[in-house]
């Protein structure tokens, strides 16, 4: 379907936070989401995956996830230096501003009159992937999607050491998990400690693995994979619509 797309500004701890938001043109209810980037923020390859998300019936809402670091509307570039600066932005954000983020897109969603009052999920990639499965903690999330999320069991995320790994017990949304059995920044050892730690704490979860690098789902860089991504897609969207079908 055909959406609309705008801008909005939320003010978090003082901070002016843009958020990018796609949703059907089509006037009714959709579920919302929580859209989280990687550590480039809203640049274009972002803002594709947002659309085609929404294009499938959601109101998907994207922060900038630096914005107490970055300008309004600053896309880091993915190279050597955007990279180098992405990190460091993420470093220097501590995890409690990261959560205050989370729960202010949720309130957003939550007073939107296209949004179905209690159907909201989160989707995330790479970092965006770990505030996803954070976002999960809220009890107003009921699908959480984390493509190839990096440091949950090393707890890598911002300023100190992220306590995700050992809060797995509070999600009580259905989660699908998305890894690249090539990727060096989540071996085979991360993905098996957190399935084992969702196992453990009797959380839904589906896992997919494709023979695809980091970021494969990204369609500006050279790992990536159309076919691993389409096929993901398949996969992400009946997810989805089975989880708010009720």
């Amino acid at each position: 379907m055909q959406i609309t797309k705008r801008n909005v500004e939320l003010r978090v701890d003082d901070s002016l936070m843009r958020v990018y938001v796609a949703s059907p043109k089509t006037p009714g209810l959709y579920p919302g989401i929580v859209f989280y980037s990687d550590i480039y923020q809203l640049g274009e390859p972002i803002i594709r995956l947002a659309n085609y998300l929404a294009g499938y019936g959601y109101v998907v809402a994207a922060p900038e996830i630096f914005h107490r670091l970055e300008p309004i509307g600053q896309v880091i570039e993915p190279n050597d230096l955007g990279r180098m600066r992405g990190n460091d932005d993420a470093r220097r954000t501590a995890i409690a501003h990261y959560d205050n983020d989370c729960r202010a897109v949720i309130e957003f969603l939550k007073t939107e009159s296209a949004v179905s009052p209690g159907k909201i999920g989160t989707l995330g990639f790479c970092i965006g992937g770990h505030l996803a499965f954070r976002a999960a903690f809220n009890s107003e999330i009921k699908a959480c999607v984390c493509c190839y999320p990096t440091g949950i069991p090393s707890g890598k995320l911002g300023q100190g050491v992220a306590d995700t790994i050992h809060r797995v017990n509070e999600i009580k949304a259905q989660m699908l998990m998305v890894f690249g059995t090539l990727d060096p920044h989540i071996p085979d050892s991360d993905r098996q400690t957190i399935i084992k730690a969702l196992e453990n704490a009797n959380v839904p979860h589906k896992v997919l693995l494709y023979e695809a690098e980091h970021t494969f789902m990204r369609d500006d860089g050279y790992r990536y994979d159309s076919a691993a991504t389409t096929s993901a897609w398949a996969e992400i969207i009946p997810f989805l619509e089975g989880v708010f079908a009720n």
